[in-house]
């Protein structure tokens, strides 16, 4: 029954993204995130590495700041230009979410080479456990 509720919560959220996208017509490459104040929940320590062809790797870590577990949590990668410009970016899925107040190992490739990088959470939901009866 709870899976169930968890992935009518899924469908539902992807719908209203789906609807304000359409809506605005092209999404926004200086948003940052889907959900704000995450900042208040996690801290994310990464840093970037080049790859082979040019690209390059950001790959770090999301730590929990209040012991919730969250899941679903996607995370967004923006390489900038000297000017701030968004240059490429990737919305990638943290496979297991973020555990309590423990971190989660996160990588995303194939980023484009740019002068600065920025990493933040898109989305999460916090998951809440049923009470003892």
């Amino acid at each position: 029954m709870a899976a169930l509720r968890r992935s009518f919560l899924a469908l539902a959220r992807l719908v209203l993204v789906a609807a304000a996208v359409t809506a605005c017509g092209t999404s926004s490459l200086s948003t940052t995130t889907l959900v704000a104040g995450w900042e208040r929940h996690f801290t994310i320590d990464w840093t970037v590495e080049p790859e082979q062809g040019g690209a390059h790797r950001v790959r770090g870590f999301v730590t929990g700041q209040h012991g919730e577990y969250a899941e679903p949590v996607r995370l967004l990668a923006q390489a900038l230009d000297s000017s701030g410009a968004v240059v490429g970016h990737q919305i990638v899925w943290l496979p297991g979410g973020v555990n309590g107040s423990q971190r989660a190992y996160f990588e995303i490739r194939q980023l484009p080479s740019a002068a600065q990088y920025r990493v933040s959470v898109w989305e999460y939901t916090f998951l809440q456990t049923e009470g003892w009866l």
